[in-house]
């Protein structure tokens, strides 16, 4: 199928409809398709917009919902926050990045559980669990360094561009700033 995504078709009445099968399919198959790495694009049936995001998300909303969550409240509550700042670009491209690293260690222990216990052995998602288990106190260790690198680096470059920022902004005159405001009547006092 190479990159060319498959397209599925959402139309007003809520249903799915996966062009490749030429059959409605349920939020559920979306799941799995993302599961299986599956590239696909969800469009409006009838203006052609792109509504995979929203999909996505409503599949994040499903499983947050249910069982147990991958956010808490507070994580919630920060990243709505950012949303409408100067920080909402830099932030998403952060999450993302993290994200991908925490991928690029899993595949890393992955493939060393493979040297240990041979190519033959299928990972299965409970053999990967009991792995992770038992590797449970090395994989925070590593996680914890990593995420304390990674804030550091972060708070690093908003220093940077704190520094950036008065550097640009010393050579305006602000006469106003850092002055409280006057109070109402204080005018006709003098």
């Amino acid at each position: 199928m190479g990159d060319t995504p498959r397209i599925i078709k959402k139309y007003p009445n809520r249903r799915l409809y996966d062009t490749a099968n030429s059959g409605y399919i349920t939020l559920a198959d979306v799941k799995q398709m993302v599961l299986e790495n599956i590239v696909f694009q969800v469009v409006d049936a009838k203006t052609g917009d792109d509504l995979t995001r929203a999909i996505l998300l409503q599949i994040i909303l499903e499983e947050e919902s249910g069982g147990l969550p991958m956010f808490s409240a507070e994580m919630l509550a920060h990243m709505i926050r950012f949303y409408g700042t100067a920080q909402q670009t830099m932030i998403g491209q952060y999450m993302e990045q993290n994200v991908k690293a925490f991928l690029a260690i899993q595949a890393r222990l992955q493939e060393q559980a493979k040297q240990v216990y041979g190519d033959k052995m299928l990972l299965t998602p409970e053999l990967w669990k009991q792995f992770m288990q038992m590797q449970a106190p090395a994989m925070q260790g590593m996680l914890g360094n990593y995420l304390e690198q990674s804030a550091k680096l972060f708070m690093d470059m908003q220093q940077r561009m704190q520094e950036q920022t008065r550097g640009m902004f010393s050579a305006f005159p602000f006469p106003a700033f850092g002055v409280p405001p006057a109070e109402p009547g204080s005018e006709n006092k003098a």
